[in-house]
C-alpha cells in the first residue's frame, strides 16, 4: 500500500470590506502578488504583478482611484481590502477593556 503525501489546501482568498471613496485598500496578503508573471492592469494597461481578490491584474493605487471615481459600482465588490486578521488571544486581565 502506497501512502500519498497530503497537501494542505489554502483557504479561499476572501475579500474583506470595501473602503469608502478616498480611503485606502489594505492588501497585505501575499496572494495579491504573482511571483511569476506581470500582466497588463485592467484599469490602465501598465504591467503589474499585483492581483485583486478575484485575480484581476490591478495595482492598488489604480483600484483606489477607481473606487473613488465609481462609488456606486464599487459597492458590488470589484476591489476590497483583505479580511481583518483575527485578534490574538490575550491573557486574562491584559485586554484593552477596563
Amino acid at each position: 500500500m502506497t501512502r500519498r503525501a497530503r497537501t494542505k489546501e489554502k483557504p479561499p482568498f476572501e475579500p474583506g470590506l470595501i473602503p469608502a471613496p478616498g480611503e485606502l485598500l489594505v492588501w497585505r496578503d501575499g496572494q495579491h502578488f504573482d511571483h511569476w508573471q506581470n500582466l497588463p492592469r485592467t484599469l490602465c494597461g501598465q504591467p503589474t504583478p499585483m492581483r485583486s481578490h478575484s485575480g484581476e491584474p490591478a495595482h492598488k493605487a489604480c483600484a483606489e482611484d477607481w473606487i473613488t471615481a465609481n462609488p456606486v459600482e464599487a459597492r458590488l465588490g470589484r476591489f476590497a481590502s483583505d479580511l481583518a486578521p483575527k485578534p490574538k488571544s490575550k491573557s486574562k486581565g491584559q485586554g484593552d477593556h477596563a
